[in-house]
């Protein structure tokens, strides 16, 4: 007979990759054990391995799930009825939100996404290239006299608001929820209009 999902298995698979996620934070992917995860997961070994197989497959969720949900959420904002300016205001706030309370997903993401196999790495590059894909569609929109003919310049620009992004996420990971508002209102006015916009 088939063994049957506990009603709190989703809870608890949530709990052991938020955890294992601040492990490999902290500790780095390699330096992780099996033995560091239960214990900051406050369950056994052999409850981990009711979930996960391997380590490997601990982080890939870790990364998936984050990815993932990362980009369903900003590309699926709404955006109806905005101007292409509002419209980028929009995005780079989800952005900055949607990376709130996730420090250790987006530092795993950053040093140890190298350590999975190329063909699961190229599935968390797609999340990647989405949300790319979806930032330089939205400042083609909002400056097409600009970009609509330099390719080179709109992947420029498209970089420089994540780079922007990133910059927030290293020196003001614990920024709340308005501080992040108005620094979305700072990169939005600055990409579009230069430093005389802010």
């Amino acid at each position: 007979m088939a063994r049957t999902i506990a009603k709190d298995h989703d809870q608890k698979r949530e709990q052991i990759l938020k955890s294992a996620a601040k492990v490999f934070a902290e500790q780095g992917f390699d330096r992780a054990s099996m033995t560091q995860l239960a214990r900051e997961c406050g369950i056994s070994k052999a409850n981990i391995y009711h979930y996960y197989d391997s380590k490997d497959a601990i982080l890939f969720d870790i990364l998936d799930s984050y990815l993932r949900d990362l980009r369903d959420r900003v590309c699926g904002l709404d955006l109806q009825g905005l101007t292409p300016d509002q419209q980028l205001h929009r995005i780079v706030s989800g952005i900055l939100q949607a990376y709130q309370g996730a420090d250790h997903e987006h530092q795993v993401q950053i040093s140890a996404m190298a350590a999975l196999p190329e063909d699961q790495q190229a599935l968390l590059r797609g999340y990647q290239r989405e949300l790319v894909q979806y930032m330089s569609d939205t400042l083609r929109r909002a400056a097409p006299q600009i970009f609509d003919h330099d390719a080179a310049k709109l992947r420029a620009a498209t970089m420089s608001v994540f780079g922007m992004l990133n910059w927030y996420y290293m020196w003001n990971s614990g920024a709340g929820s308005q501080a992040r508002e108005d620094y979305a209102s700072m990169v939005s006015s600055l990409t579009l209009n230069g430093v005389s916009g802010i």
